[in-house]
């Protein structure tokens, strides 16, 4: 479970985040909607360790551990996952080695034995296959080339791979195609278990339509001022923020 209470964040003397309240149990889907520039890319840098923000107040609880107090490495090996909306390149790494040393990684941290060769290729041709990426991709530098539905169904892919207990999807489906993002949907349900949980960033409703979030926020000035059902997602979606801006003043 997930927790945040009051947090505020700034970048640099800019203060983004301005008393964010939230919380995700186990299990459930929750989607953050807003306007650009309303803070939820903010939040979402902000729980997985980026040094770029800065947190000046408040607090979060991520499984009963204090998140705030954790190296960005071991958020990620407590659970925590982001996929980016932008994805970066990274030369001359192999994307099977970085995802070897990843896992090894978080294997260590729990005082687990590293997988044997053979065990790794198993386990990576079967979450492969679960996202319908192209073998050869595993075989290429860190999203080197690779197209932009490429680079969102690897950043699934890993989150198969990592098997996180809360993934934050931040607008993965921005610049995908219908049937890339059904394949992208489509992977990431199949990953969902009881226990894991996640926030999906998003402006656009047909992502909504495939994953059927538990709740959705809405986010505005740094803070998130209402929530409710997928029909306020439609509600979104005919008539944009202004309303909801009206109603809370």
């Amino acid at each position: 479970m997930l927790k945040v209470r009051n947090l505020y964040a700034s970048v640099g003397a800019k203060e983004i985040l301005k008393g964010v309240n939230l919380t995700i149990p186990d299990g459930e889907i929750h989607a953050l909607m807003g306007p650009n520039g309303s803070g939820k890319s903010t939040l979402s840098h902000v729980l997985v360790g980026n040094p770029l923000y800065t947190v000046t107040s408040g607090e979060v609880v991520f499984n009963n551990k204090n998140l705030l107090e954790m190296k960005p490495e071991n958020r990620s090996h407590e659970g925590l996952f982001m996929s980016f909306q932008h994805p970066v390149e990274i030369p001359g790494v192999r994307l099977s080695h970085f995802l070897r040393a990843a896992l090894d990684a978080k294997r260590k941290y729990w005082g687990q034995e590293p997988l044997t060769t053979s065990e790794f290729l198993k386990l990576m041709k079967e979450k492969r296959q679960l996202v319908e990426l192209n073998p050869s991709l595993t075989r290429r530098s860190v999203n080197e080339g690779f197209s932009g539905g490429e680079k969102k169904r690897n950043e699934i892919f890993q989150m198969a791979m990592l098997e996180p207990k809360l993934a934050i999807l931040d607008e993965t489906d921005s610049g995908l195609d219908v049937d890339a993002l059904r394949i992208v949907a489509d992977g990431f349900k199949t990953l969902r278990t009881k226990n894991m949980s996640a926030i999906v960033i998003t402006h656009y409703q047909k992502m909504l339509e495939y994953l059927r979030p538990d709740v959705v926020h809405v986010m505005l000035d740094g803070k998130i001022v209402c929530m409710g059902g997928p029909s306020l997602a439609d509600r979104i979606e005919k008539n944009g923020f202004d309303w909801i801006r009206e109603h809370v003043g």
